[in-house]
């Protein structure tokens, strides 16, 4: 018995052994890191991270829309280092790697599982695109023609923002190009894989960008806007689409679930009074203490002496409800846009009508739409000014940017309009509201040499620090 067990266990191990020494089974295999995904995976995780272009508190505080009442500090300027990095190892990370999966000839037949390879990679540059756009008007000189190399380069070198800008415009109009006649994307949960609103959405992309340019460069801005609006632009608005769900939820649901730090300011709130403009309603809820909707002093050190009971938080529906939708790019910044444009002679467009469609447009987004209130409001409150018209189209973008902070940020720093002043308090150096956000110490300390070579071409790594078309 004893004789036969030691055969089998022999036995055993020799087979065993034959099995498995040519490959040692899984033994090779790294378990924390993906053999192979499916593009549309990586589609889904890079859409997610529009949400924090368009959502971050921090931009509308810059922009005066939002006030914080209890602590103040980020709305009187404190923080000045701004950390990047998370956008090179997460969303550009996985654009880059759906282009290459869609490009290698090694996996590009695998990839077809998510949509054609053209289309895929099309969405994708287009993404990078909308991401960068994003990025260096915060930041200026980023790393982009070296970066997302991996291992390759750790360190990479910086583009100015002139580059960055030049290669954008090339990657949507190239990415428009390649567009083919295949089955669209998959896990595509904005545009639903539909290419030709992909199309419409980076022509929309190209045509902000150009217009951002204007000041610096005119002839490279036109012929950009036109190419731009000549492709086709967004025919309705593009929301982001949170779900009443907690890992999708509208983040100033999430903010306000054990807190109340932002109400709308009193800077949007006054002005909006002054209009008469029937959006203050939908933009926050009245405050208890009065019924109405009062603003909350913008950026006073002791914000917390003042009672919530007499200011009002964001919309508790439109604004905070836990599936409530934000602008990504919506119809009144098109017609907005289009009424500069013509003002600027680059189109046949008529401004004045550009200028109300933007008002009609931004009142049908909020729900407040009611015709002889907006003829009103268009003929007395707010009518087109056609001896100085840009000053009243910058302000009315303004406020149909309101929950896209940071793109009302940007649009006061190309335009100037409406003149903000900056916080009473400030904690900043110059005082003044940020003109853009310095580097994550990190480059400062693990690229220092591309760091240093960047801020010394811009001149200084501050919040006062200009980025290349800030020049107004």
């Amino acid at each position: 018995m004893k004789r036969n067990l030691i055969s089998s266990l022999l036995f055993a191990t020799l087979v065993l052994f034959s099995t498995s020494c040519g490959e040692f089974g899984d033994i090779n295999i790294d378990p924390n890191n993906t053999v192979s995904v499916a593009p549309e995976t990586l589609l889904t995780n890079a859409l997610r991270t529009v949400s924090s272009v368009e959502s971050a508190a921090i931009g509308s505080l810059y922009s005066q829309h939002m006030a914080e009442t209890q602590y103040s500090d980020a709305s009187r300027y404190l923080d000045v280092n701004f950390d990047f990095n998370g956008w090179y190892t997460g969303a550009l990370a996985d654009l880059n790697e759906i282009i290459r999966l869609n490009e290698s000839e090694d996996t590009a037949a695998d990839a077809l599982v998510s949509g054609s390879n053209a289309n895929q990679i099309a969405v994708a540059r287009i993404l990078k695109a909308f991401f960068f756009h994003h990025m260096t008007d915060r930041w200026g000189a980023l790393p982009y023609s070296t970066a997302l190399q991996g291992r390759e380069n750790f360190k990479p070198s910086y583009d100015s923002q002139e580059a960055i800008y030049d290669a954008i415009f090339a990657e949507l109009d190239q990415a428009v190009a390649q567009m083919d006649a295949g089955n669209g994307v998959d896990g595509d949960f904005i545009f639903g894989g539909d290419m030709d609103k992909w199309a419409r959405f980076a022509n929309t992309v190209r045509m902000v960008a150009a217009l951002r340019i204007s000041n610096v460069n005119s002839a490279k801005a036109q012929s950009e806007f036109t190419a731009a609006v000549n492709g086709g632009l967004i025919e309705e608005d593009v929301m982001y689409p949170y779900l009443a769900e907690t890992n999708n939820q509208n983040p100033w649901f999430g903010r306000f679930i054990t807190r109340t730090d932002y109400a709308i300011s009193d800077v949007l709130a006054d002005r909006l009074r002054d209009l008469n403009d029937p959006r203050l309603d939908a933009f926050a809820d009245p405050a208890p203490a009065t019924g109405d909707v009062q603003g909350m002093p913008y950026g006073i050190e002791d914000a917390g002496s003042v009672p919530n009971s007499d200011v009002s938080f964001p919309h508790i529906s439109n604004v905070r409800g836990q599936d409530a939708p934000i602008g990504i790019y919506t119809m009144a910044q098109v017609y907005f846009s289009l009424a500069e444009a013509a003002v600027l002679g680059w189109t046949n467009d008529n401004a004045e009508e550009m200028y109300n469609m933007g008002i009609l447009a931004s009142m049908e987004q909020w729900g407040v739409y009611e015709e002889t209130a907006y003829n009103d409001y268009i003929a007395n409150d707010a009518p087109y000014d056609s001896a100085d018209p840009l000053p009243g189209i910058g302000e009315q973008k303004w406020i149909a940017l309101y929950t896209q902070g940071y793109e009302a940020w940007k649009e006061w720093r190309r335009t100037g309009y409406p003149a903000l002043a900056p916080a009473p308090d400030p904690l900043n150096v110059s005082g003044e509201i940020p003109r853009r956000q310095a580097y994550p110490t990190s480059e400062r300390d693990l690229n220092e040499d591309n760091y240093n070579a960047a801020v010394a071409a811009q001149g200084a790594d501050e919040l006062s620090t200009r980025v290349w078309w800030d020049v107004n």
